[in-house]
């Protein structure tokens, strides 16, 4: 018992420690973003856990919930907002597809689109995944009041659009593909 409280208490000071020196970070914008995608990481990785403890993954639970919200959105469509390529996305409509989940309808003024939708096995999933959604999100934001998480979507959602607004920037001066990804330094 003793070795273990020991080993605990060496824990919680070596975390405390971590965070003292965080606040006293000399460079702290450069931290907030090492934090942003330590935490968005972890938050895949938890989520993916859960997901598959109901025999889903996170990126199946994903195009669910974005089509509950707007259904008969195309394939180009939840790929950009997946933020994920096409074909990736292709073979993951055609797992929810066969599992009875989706179903791809034609497009009715583009032959070569479709529209997706959800079936009603796939509204069957997401009303058993509510419970395990809110347990997550509960987990995920504890401490924090309403008007704490209000402020911190607001202050994400401007942070998103800077990178977002740099990025189609950055695209911009480097032409249609980017320099980047042809090679060039």
């Amino acid at each position: 018992m003793h070795g273990s409280s020991v080993a605990c208490r060496m824990a919680r000071d070596h975390k405390h420690a971590y965070y003292k020196h965080m606040s006293r970070h000399p460079n702290l914008r450069r931290e907030l973003l090492f934090q942003l995608i330590d935490v968005a990481r972890g938050a895949r990785t938890y989520i993916d856990q859960r997901a598959r403890e109901h025999g889903m993954t996170r990126a199946q639970w994903g195009v669910l919930v974005r089509l509950e919200r707007q259904e008969g959105m195309s394939q180009a469509e939840m790929a950009e907002s997946l933020e994920i390529q096409p074909i990736s996305l292709l073979r993951l409509i055609d797992r929810l597809c066969n599992h009875g989940l989706v179903e791809r309808q034609p497009h009715p003024r583009d032959r070569r689109a479709n529209r997706l939708y959800l079936t009603d096995k796939g509204r069957a999933t997401l009303i058993r995944l509510g419970p395990l959604g809110r347990e997550i999100t509960g987990e995920a934001f504890a401490g924090l009041d309403e008007s704490e998480l209000a402020d911190l979507v607001q202050k994400l959602l401007r942070i998103r659009g800077n990178i977002r607004q740099a990025s189609a920037k950055r695209a911009a001066g480097n032409g249609a593909h980017g320099k980047l990804r042809q090679g060039y330094p």
